[in-house]
């Protein structure tokens, strides 16, 4: 008898484990997700999260990509190449101008990522701007709105910078070099690289925008109405690297400086500056959204202040 109750129960573990092998494992769900530019650090968490496997504990498959500047991508969007992206504040405009996206988290706050860089022997002082050219990534992008901001707080009005929308960062530092511009509207690392290099100078840092959204994280219309657990999952392991972050800098350090190709001191430097600039829960707050708003109209990107709540949506961020 105890024979034959051994070889049942031998056979039925041989039959559950062949089930087991047998049953389908439940796939990842793929999600492509586009950030604004490749070289800045504060597009490195989607990196971050693919490689320590936050978005993949919340059941997605992350394939990330980059392109030159908030048009590039907006038009990746529009293509269906893309389903979510990583882009500015400032885009929030592209809605209203038929883009079939929604902004569904405030990413960061402050542009501390950003500063305008001029040569060694270039211009002294942001008064000296007036007339100068400077390069940007895109027109009606981040980049572009902060040099046009900088030329109506100087009293000359959205453009009285001579701005030169030049795409990718190489060329832009290749045309600084030569003196074909006066200055690049760039992230801090690089900005670091060129000043160790004494190749560059910070003129102009951004720190006193607090009243602002610097980048937004967009989902397609298509996305959101078929596929809305796929919004709320990337959302919540986006907040779950940032947290990782936060309190793990040396090996945030590792990865964001194979991702941005600099060294470990100038990435460390870039994540003192930068951390403090990210949201913690994706909230639009209401005063740089008025901000935002009236730049619009005031940098002739909009004829009048659009109605900001049809632009965005908090309705997939993860519970407080």
């Amino acid at each position: 008898m105890q024979s034959m109750a051994n070889r049942i129960v031998t056979l039925f573990a041989a039959a559950l484990a062949g089930a087991l092998i047998a049953a389908p494992v439940q796939a990842s769900e793929t999600l492509r997700v586009g950030k604004a530019v490749p070289e800045a650090f504060s597009f490195t968490p989607l990196d971050i999260g693919i490689r320590k496997g936050f978005f993949k504990n919340n059941g997605l498959d992350v394939e990330g990509s980059a392109f030159a500047g908030d048009a590039k991508l907006q038009q990746a969007m529009a293509s269906d190449s893309i389903d979510m992206a990583l882009g500015s504040g400032p885009a929030l405009a592209f809605i209203v101008k038929g883009s079939p996206i929604k902004g569904v988290a405030a990413m960061a706050g402050p542009p501390l990522l950003l500063a305008i860089v001029v040569r060694p022997d270039g211009v002294r002082s942001v008064a000296g701007l007036k007339g100068k050219k400077i390069s940007v990534s895109t027109a009606g992008g981040l980049t572009y709105w902060l040099v046009s901001e900088t030329s109506r707080r100087q009293g000359w009005g959205p453009h009285g910078i001579d701005i030169q929308p030049m795409g990718a960062m190489a060329p832009q530092v290749a045309a600084l070099k030569r003196g074909d511009i006066d200055g690049i509207v760039m992230d801090l690392s690089n900005a670091f690289v060129l000043e160790r290099a004494g190749e560059g100078r910070i003129l102009v840092r951004f720190n006193d925008l607090t009243d602002f959204i610097v980048h937004v994280i967009y989902a397609t219309d298509t996305l959101i109405a078929t596929r809305p657990d796929a919004v709320r999952g990337f959302l919540k392991g986006w907040f779950e690297t940032i947290a990782f972050m936060r309190k793990n800098k040396a090996e945030t350090v590792a990865i964001a400086k194979d991702v941005i190709d600099k060294d470990a001191d100038i990435v460390g430097r870039t994540y003192d500056e930068v951390m403090p600039m990210y949201s913690d829960d994706g909230r639009f707050k209401s005063s740089a959204l008025k901000v935002l708003a009236k730049s619009f109209v005031e940098l002739n990107t909009l004829p009048a202040e659009p109605d900001m709540s049809k632009l965005y949506t908090e309705a997939f961020l993860p519970a407080k």
